[in-house]
């Protein structure tokens, strides 16, 4: 079955966050804020979503890091430990399974697209230091489309950019919420389950549930 366009998701479904929480050692902070801020930034760009407005992604990572590091006795100014941690997305390696699943994929003839509620700088840097980012015809991003996945907005924006109908399209992502948004818009959808979790059945569930991009390209194929 061909997917047609196959669109990833960024931050986590091929970067590894874990190295995040180094960041936040290296400027004196405890590690485990790392996940903790970043979905705080989740949080209020969904919030913003819902009232119709939006910001950029590093925008509200930067206000929000500030605050989670409020009180905590850093080994440098403020400014410079958001600037040291936010600057580690750029430093970010694609998890184990993913350079093998991307070729296969593009091997197989999909089409593959990224659609980041990030910068698409970000996404460029990780490709590029993978090796993939010839695999791949686009890297967009949510601020092009004004308004943050899970709206529909987001996924119409990369539908329209690309040129194909949702059902010609699948969604590739770890997280639950992106899923289910993309489904509500009509896109298919594969979500990647790394470690074993519960998909949260207040979502519609996935069309495809894998554990890897490996997985993934050999049930597509």
């Amino acid at each position: 079955m061909s997917a047609g366009l196959v669109i990833f998701d960024v931050n986590e479904t091929l970067s590894d966050l874990e190295p995040m929480g180094e960041r936040f050692a290296d400027v004196g902070a405890p590690a485990h804020l790392a996940p903790t801020w970043f979905a705080g930034v989740l949080r209020d760009g969904f919030a913003l979503t819902a009232v119709g407005a939006s910001a950029p992604f590093v925008e509200i990572a930067g206000n929000h890091l500030r605050i989670v590091l409020g009180g905590v006795d850093l080994d440098r100014p403020v400014d410079d430990a958001v600037s040291h941690v936010l600057s580690g997305f750029g430093a970010l390696d694609v998890h184990p399974d993913v350079a093998d699943g991307v070729r296969s994929l593009a091997a197989d003839g999909h089409r593959l697209v990224t659609l980041s509620n990030g910068s698409a700088s970000v996404a460029e840097k990780l490709l590029e230091a993978a090796g993939l980012r010839e695999h791949f015809e686009a890297l967009l991003s949510v601020e092009d489309a004004g308004v943050w996945k899970p709206a529909a907005g987001a996924y119409a924006y990369a539908l329209e950019r690309c040129g194909v109908e949702a059902a010609d399209a699948v969604l590739v992502a770890v997280h639950p919420w992106d899923i289910d948004g993309a489904a509500r818009a009509g896109l298919r959808t594969a979500w990647i389950d790394r470690n074993g979790s519960t998909y949260p059945d207040h979502f519609t569930a996935p069309d495809h549930h894998v554990t890897s991009l490996d997985e993934l390209a050999a049930l597509l194929r």
